[in-house]
């Protein structure tokens, strides 16, 4: 793996401060009165979820550094203590920013709509005899409060759970007298409690269990006087430590890990900002924290259980349009799917067009009595999946199936164990890839008997097999049976189910073997055009940039005359726009209603115009440390639709992108033309055509 310390280390932004920069970017369209009102709220949210990741990997990964005594930088030469002190900075500003627009703009914009998240303060009468009931008979039972003293020290706090710290003044039963209690709030209490119509008037009124446990708190310490209530929530370090050397058998050593995350070391504690001095000092120590790590915050302290509102809130007047994605016409023409893709190579582009012909292709396979195997990778593909029951039954059903789950999709551990296990119980090969490599790839693959002999049906993507997520995450996929790809496809999986050396593919370029190497030649190739007077183009749509190699090259090729777009959805260490340096390099990052997630590579290739999709993005993780593949688009016809939709109107958009300047600061510029988002305009393109009611 190349070293980041040969570069200069101006020429890089800091991984951690760029992905709150587009976490900033979020925020933005929470506070954009164009978005609709309860969209603004769902944006809220993901920021909430998105500053939970950060903090339980990225901020783990730095204050554990620190605890070691690191004075390792990252290519931007920024020690972790120095990251460490601006990132808590920015991200105390952001979350007061957050706040301030909820409770200032979002909340009274949605109490005007008659949507209203009523406090103790205005509770009526009526409303308060409901709730004080709904208390006893929900709530009240499963609270288990702990009175703190010698013989029940703090509890053990999950990570990320609601608890509340009270304050306490009396003797008790026994006679103790310590003063504290702490309640946790079971997981499986509703923390927003929905108001019948008729106590309320409006159809959509809610209370937060935070606010009920505050109100009658007191009857969990009977006899004694509860001088102050508090919420807090800890969120702890996440990531899951497997040391590659020693283990055995990766599942038993994930298994054994799991029940750890919940428990890792603090690394915030985020109070109300009613919660008083000595309880935020109290609560401090127990979790072995300092003052730059409190974040006190008006509101409710896990503003992620508000996503579900606007799925429960019926107003489709608040809400973005529905959309009903389309298919390719090939599709919509034939029924046989095996005899669509031998047709001609099928693009998919989600979620403009429908996930249904892939699930289609593991059904019919799994049915099929021609079909004599089935190989797939799996990263994340969700609880209840429909792609893994076809799979389960193709395996009833006695054909060959094969599985690569990747174990270590973090957060998704648990999920993959389980369907391992449900795939393993009927029979299918299960591998869990390559210790220490993440099987990131998206690859799909149908072996069927034919008439002149066995052929390959396969499905390459950019985003996970994941029916609910491609609903809302951009991403291509290719439907293909050329001989060619599917040799390559099936090289990969005998590297990933057996043992041997890599050998060379004819159209894939693979992670960690080729796929490093094969981009910077394709840069640099570029570069080597632009100095003989040649045309020369780079256009790279991805979610992250930090690679320093990659981003050298870019440089280089910058300086060369090559005319460079980057399409960043997240974090990006490169400069652009730096005299003598990065003077043609443009970067910008579409933020809006769908999350951009494809992947895409343009060489201009003296005049071929070679397009590339690929599972990786530009970092060092996706090069060296996992297993990726980068596909080539052959046909003509669909490298010019991959331009048309996946490139170019990101390049004309100039409502949802945001351009980075040499700083690393994001802005939309102002201009005089027509309003155009990318997102809308392909929505508007590619969408179903309407039922005729007839």
């Amino acid at each position: 793996m190349p070293s980041s310390h040969r570069f200069p280390e101006n020429h890089f932004l800091n991984r951690e401060l760029s992905l709150l920069a587009f976490n900033r970017r979020v925020l933005a369209q929470a506070a954009d009165v164009r978005v609709p009102l309860l969209e603004r709220l769902r944006f809220l949210c993901i920021l909430s979820s998105n500053l939970d990741e950060f903090f339980e990997i990225r901020v783990a990964g730095l204050r554990a550094q620190i605890k070691l005594g690191s004075q390792a930088a990252a290519a931007d030469g920024l020690p972790p203590q120095e990251v460490f002190r601006r990132v808590a900075i920015q991200a105390h500003q952001l979350v007061a920013e957050q706040y301030a627009l909820l409770n200032d703009a979002v909340l009274p914009a949605l109490a005007i709509e008659n949507i209203t998240f009523i406090r103790r303060a205005s509770w009526t009468e009526v409303q308060r005899k409901w709730i004080h009931e709904f208390f006893h008979a929900e709530v009240m039972p499963v609270l288990t409060p702990i009175g703190l003293d010698p013989s029940h020290p703090f509890p053990r706090v999950l990570n990320k759970s609601l608890n509340f710290a009270v304050e306490l003044e009396g003797a008790d039963a026994f006679g103790r007298n310590s003063g504290t209690a702490i309640v946790q709030a079971p997981r499986a209490l509703p923390r927003i409690i929905r108001l019948p119509k008729e106590l309320s008037g409006l159809d959509h009124s809610f209370v937060f269990l935070s606010s009920v446990l505050h109100e009658y708190v007191g009857e969990l310490f009977t006899g004694m006087n509860v001088l102050g209530c508090y919420q807090f929530r800890v969120t702890r370090n996440s990531d899951l430590f497997v040391d590659d050397e020693e283990v055995k058998n990766l599942r038993i050593a994930l298994q054994g890990e799991l029940p750890q995350r919940q428990f890792g070391d603090a690394v915030r504690l985020e109070v109300a900002d009613n919660c008083s001095a000595a309880m935020t000092d109290f609560l401090l120590q127990q979790f072995e924290l300092d003052r730059i790590d409190l974040y006190r915050v008006p509101g409710i302290v896990n503003l992620v259980r508000l996503m579900s509102i606007p799925d429960e809130v019926d107003r489709p007047d608040l809400k973005y349009t529905p959309f009903q994605p389309g298919l390719p016409k090939l599709l919509t023409k034939r029924s046989d799917i095996f005899a669509s893709i031998a047709k001609q190579d099928i693009l998919l582009h989600h979620p403009f067009q429908s996930f249904v012909p892939v699930i289609d292709l593991l059904q019919r396979a799994a049915d099929d009595p021609q079909v004599i195997a089935i190989k797939m990778t799996v990263y994340r593909t969700g609880t209840g999946s429909v792609l893994m029951e076809h799979l389960l039954r193709a395996a009833q059903k006695g054909k060959e199936v094969t599985v690569v789950v990747e174990l270590m999709a973090r957060f998704d551990e648990e999920a993959n164990l389980s369907i391992a296990s449900r795939l393993e119980e009927v029979g299918a090969h299960v591998v869990y890839g390559v210790v220490g490599f993440k099987t990131h790839a998206k690859m799909l693959m149908v072996l069927r008997r034919e008439e002149h002999g066995y052929r390959r049906y396969i499905h390459l993507g950019t985003g996970n097999y994941h029916p609910k997520t491609t609903r809302f995450y951009t991403d291509f996929g290719i439907l293909t049976c050329n001989p060619e790809i599917g040799d390559d496809v099936n090289e990969v999986f005998k590297q990933l189910t057996g043992l041997g050396k890599a050998s060379a593919l004819k159209h894939l370029w693979q992670a960690p073997f080729t796929l490093h190497a094969n981009m910077l030649a394709a840069i640099r190739a570029e570069a080597s055009a632009a100095r003989a007077g040649k045309p020369a183009r780079i256009i790279a749509k991805m979610n992250s940039l930090l690679e320093p190699e990659i981003i050298e090259a870019l440089y280089d090729a910058s300086n060369a005359g090559v005319t460079i777009d980057l399409i960043v959805r997240g974090a990006c260490s490169l400069r652009p726009g730096v005299k003598g340096l990065s003077e043609k390099i443009r970067v910008r990052s579409i933020i809006g209603r769908l999350l951009e997630h494809h992947r895409i590579f343009y060489f201009h290739a003296q005049g071929a115009q070679n397009i590339y999709l690929s599972s990786a993005d530009w970092m060092e993780r996706n090069f060296f440390r996992r297993i990726e593949i980068c596909f080539p688009v052959l046909d003509p016809k669909l490298k010019r639709r991959v331009l048309k939709e996946g490139l170019q109107p990101y390049l004309s958009d100039n409502s949802q992108a945001w351009e980075m300047d040499s700083s690393g600061s994001y802005g939309i510029k102002p201009t005089r033309r027509a309003r155009f988002c990318a997102q809308d305009r392909l929505m508007e393109a590619m969408q179903a055509a309407p039922i005729s009611a007839s």
